[in-house]
C-alpha cells in the first residue's frame, strides 16, 4: 500500500460512499485491480478511515440543515433522538448478528475466520449490488408516480418507520455492495417520506454509526499486529489519517451531486448503475480478479 493507492482508494470512497452505489464495492474492485488484498486487517482499517473521512463530510454538509430541523428545539431533538438512536439499536442488533452468524455458519472448521474474510469475493459483492440497485430502481420510479403533500415533505420519519429503516440498515452491514445509503433513503422514499428527509435521516444514522464501525475495525488491526500479522498501527494509520482526509473532500462534492439529483427527481437513475456495476463485477470475477 503506498500512497498513490491511498490517493486513489480515497478519491473513490470519497465520490461513492455518498452517493447510493456501494463505495465499499467501488473500493474492493479499485483494491483488486492494484493487486491489494481487500480482507487485510490494514485495508479494511483504511476503508473505515475513509469512512470516517466521508462521516466528517456528512457532518460539514448537513450541519446547516440539522440546526434548522433537529436542533431547532429540545423537543425536535429529543423526538429525532429518539428515532435515531431505536434505528441504531436495530441496526446493531440485526448488523452484528447477521456478521456473528455469518462467521459461525461460512467458516465452520476454520479458526479465527471473521466477516471481512468476504470482503474481497467479487463473487459476493456483484449481487449484492443488483439488489441494491432493485431497491433504489422500484424507490425511485415509486417516488414519480406517487406525490407527497406538501405538509408530508416536512415530516421526519416516526418511531416505526426509523426502526424499520434501521432494519434494513443493519442488513447492509455485512454486505459489502448493499448500499447502506441507497438501501436506507429508498426504504423511507417507499415508507412516504420525503426523499430530503428521507436523506438527511440517512445520513444522521451514518454520523452515529461509523464511530463503532471504526473502533471495531481498529481493535481488529490491534490483534493482529499483536498476533504478527498485521502491518504495525503506526504505519498504517498514518497513511490512513491522510486518506481520511482526501476522502473527506471529495465526500463534499459528492454530497452536492447527491441533493441534486434528488432535488431533481433523478434516484432511479442511481438504481440503473448498480445493476451495470453489478454485471461489471460478475465480469471482473469471471476473468479472475
Amino acid at each position: 500500500m503506498n500512497f498513490l493507492n491511498i490517493v486513489v482508494l480515497a478519491i473513490v470512497q470519497g465520490l461513492a460512499e455518498l452517493l447510493p452505489v456501494s463505495s465499499s464495492a467501488h473500493v474492493v474492485v479499485a483494491e483488486k485491480l492494484l493487486g491489494l488484498d481487500p480482507s487485510s486487517p490494514p485495508m479494511t482499517l483504511l476503508l473505515v478511515m475513509l469512512h470516517t473521512g466521508t462521516m466528517f463530510a456528512v457532518i460539514v454538509y448537513f450541519w446547516q440543515t440539522w440546526r434548522r430541523t433537529y436542533f431547532k428545539s429540545f423537543a425536535d431533538f429529543k423526538r429525532v433522538a429518539g428515532a435515531v438512536i431505536i434505528a441504531t439499536a436495530i441496526t446493531g442488533g440485526i448488523g452484528f448478528g447477521l456478521m456473528q452468524l455469518i462467521e459461525r455458519t461460512a467458516f465452520v472448521g476454520v479458526p479465527h475466520a471473521e466477516i471481512e474474510d468476504l470482503f474481497g469475493h467479487l463473487e459476493f459483492i456483484a449481487p449484492a449490488l443488483a439488489l441494491a440497485g432493485v431497491l433504489i430502481l422500484v424507490a425511485g420510479l415509486f417516488e414519480r408516480r406517487h406525490s407527497i403533500s406538501v405538509a408530508a415533505q416536512g415530516r421526519d420519519p416516526t418511531l416505526a418507520q426509523s426502526a424499520l429503516i434501521g432494519a434494513v440498515q443493519g442488513l447492509c452491514l455485512p454486505f459489502r455492495g448493499f448500499s447502506r445509503s441507497g438501501a436506507t433513503i429508498s426504504t423511507g422514499m417507499l415508507l412516504g417520506i420525503a426523499k430530503a428527509r428521507a436523506e438527511t435521516f440517512s445520513f444522521a444514522l451514518a454520523v452515529v454509526l461509523t464511530p463503532a464501525v471504526v473502533a471495531r475495525e481498529a481493535l481488529r488491526l490491534a490483534h493482529a499486529a499483536r498476533d504478527g500479522g498485521g502491518a504495525s498501527l503506526s504505519s498504517v494509520a498514518g497513511l490512513s489519517l491522510f486518506g481520511a482526509v482526501v476522502a473527506f473532500l471529495a465526500g463534499l462534492v459528492a454530497l452536492k451531486w447527491l441533493s441534486g439529483w434528488l432535488e431533481h427527481g433523478r434516484w432511479y437513475l442511481f438504481g440503473i448503475y448498480c445493476l451495470a456495476a453489478a454485471g461489471v463485477v460478475f465480469y471482473l470475477h469471471g476473468i479472475g480478479y
